[in-house]
């Protein structure tokens, strides 16, 4: 009986050492080869499978000389019917998507050329909103361009208005003339030269008149603290007056209605006007001048230099009266990014000025997505989603970073990983000590390739 005992226990005896290797059993069944760094005392096999090392590199790109095609490696398949190749070469990662994505993230690119312009005299304006990127729910934008020397003598001018937004504004070429009036009756003027900035309250009537200081006048870009805000909605002088009976008007300004007879039927919104003079003052007003400027000579300011670009802010801790907008103007050397990060409470505005960007957006759940930007493109970014901003060209990435919020504000996660006990983040990605020792208690922002 001993005797069947012992076959019987020699040839059960490799399934016992492979059940006891399977559950962890066996004394050094895990053990790493001698000088491999490691990530816990105590090193449990994962309870998932590792992520992948593929590098998901995009497989083309906008001026490749390519044929795109639906396909990564053994995925997917070539395409057989219509294709617009161009937009297409435009989006590598929409088309043939890395593996990294993952479930269902909303679309957060428009370039403002799909956005329907308006051609009136002298200048044009085209905006993006909610109704064509349905994730941008808590900004918007307008991109603006008014001549200089409409009608001989005459530069275009954005008539006097006023919106039930806060309108944010950075110059990108030229120089625009503001003016407004506060509920307080005090005046305020100003010329805002190319890369700074204005800021408006909602409610605030101003005007905005291309200037000659460039004999091409001037464009800007426009930025509102509302997702659903529309041009379409803004509150103009014209159009106002245009549907109020000229008795009453005449009883409003203590005249005759004959001062009235050659108000314009329908609003102008953009039209040519006088050349605003250089060192325009505004009339003497019994209350006063604004006491804080709604200009900001964000152009002069120096920037911070980072190992793989530069950085400068603009929000209410020296632009004042900017209260629901603040902006960092950023710079990426090709091969570099900006940090991976997150804005804990606000939703980005995101406008690429010069450059080739990728960004890939992690909305929580395993739901991530990859997108590419070209110069023109808009990006756009909820409260708290990972992201990253990649140069994936061979030249200069510049960008405004753009936050609904009164301060620019950001979560680094090399900084939040560096300033978190080691022992607890080892625990989550096993990373070495070595890595651990590498963590910035200072934010990178801006990583070198």
């Amino acid at each position: 009986m001993a005797r069947v005992n012992r076959k019987l226990i020699q040839r059960l005896l490799p399934a016992l050492f492979l059940a006891s290797y399977l559950i962890g059993t066996v004394p050094g069944a895990h053990a790493r080869p001698t000088g491999t760094p490691t990530a816990l005392s105590a090193d449990p096999s994962p309870t998932v499978p590792y992520a992948s090392d593929d590098p998901n590199y995009p497989l083309w790109s906008a001026d490749s000389n390519a044929i795109p095609q639906a396909q990564r490696g053994t995925l997917g398949a070539n395409i057989l019917g219509a294709q617009n190749v161009p937009i297409d070469l435009q989006d590598p990662d929409t088309l043939a998507p890395p593996t990294t994505d993952h479930g269902e993230v909303m679309h957060a690119k428009w370039p403002f050329s799909m956005s329907h312009n308006r051609l009136p005299t002298g200048g044009w304006a085209h905006q993006q909103n909610v109704d064509n990127m349905p994730i941008a729910k808590g900004l918007a934008g307008v991109n603006m361009r008014l001549e200089a020397g409409v009608l001989e003598s005459n530069t275009a001018t954005i008539e006097l208005h006023w919106y039930n937004t806060a309108e944010w504004a950075y110059v990108l070429k030229g120089s625009t003339q503001v003016t407004k009036v506060t509920a307080e009756g005090q005046n305020y003027v100003a010329t805002v030269p190319k890369g700074s900035l204005w800021y408006f309250l909602p409610g605030q009537p101003h005007s905005l008149q291309a200037t000659d200081d460039d004999p091409e006048g001037t464009e800007f870009l426009l930025v509102f603290d509302d997702g659903s805000f529309s041009d379409d909605s803004t509150f103009l002088l014209t159009d106002w007056l245009a549907h109020v009976p000229k008795k009453v008007l005449a009883k409003n300004f203590h005249t005759s209605q004959a001062a009235f007879n050659r108000i314009p039927s329908e609003q102008l919104h953009i039209f040519p006007g006088p050349v605003p003079a250089d060192n325009q003052q505004p009339p003497i007003s019994p209350q006063g001048t604004t006491p804080l400027p709604y200009t900001f000579d964000f152009a002069n300011m120096k920037p911070t230099q980072y190992a793989g670009g530069t950085v400068k802010i603009a929000d209410s801790r020296n632009f004042n009266v900017a209260k629901t907008i603040a902006v960092a103007e950023v710079t990426v050397e090709p091969g570099s990014m900006c940090e991976l990060h997150w804005h804990p409470e606000q939703d980005g505005w995101t406008y690429f000025l010069e450059g080739q960007a990728r960004i890939t957006l992690f909305a929580a759940n395993e739901n991530a997505r990859r997108f590419d930007y070209q110069a023109g493109d808009i990006a756009y970014v909820s409260a708290s989603f990972g992201h990253y901003i990649g140069n994936t060209g061979n030249s200069t990435l510049h960008l405004l970073e753009i936050l609904k919020s009164d301060i620019f504000k950001d979560i680094s996660l090399n900084q939040w990983l560096a300033l978190t006990p080691p022992e607890l983040v080892k625990a989550h990605p096993q990373l070495s000590d070595e890595t651990i020792a590498h963590l910035s208690k200072t934010k990178p922002v801006v990583a070198p390739q």
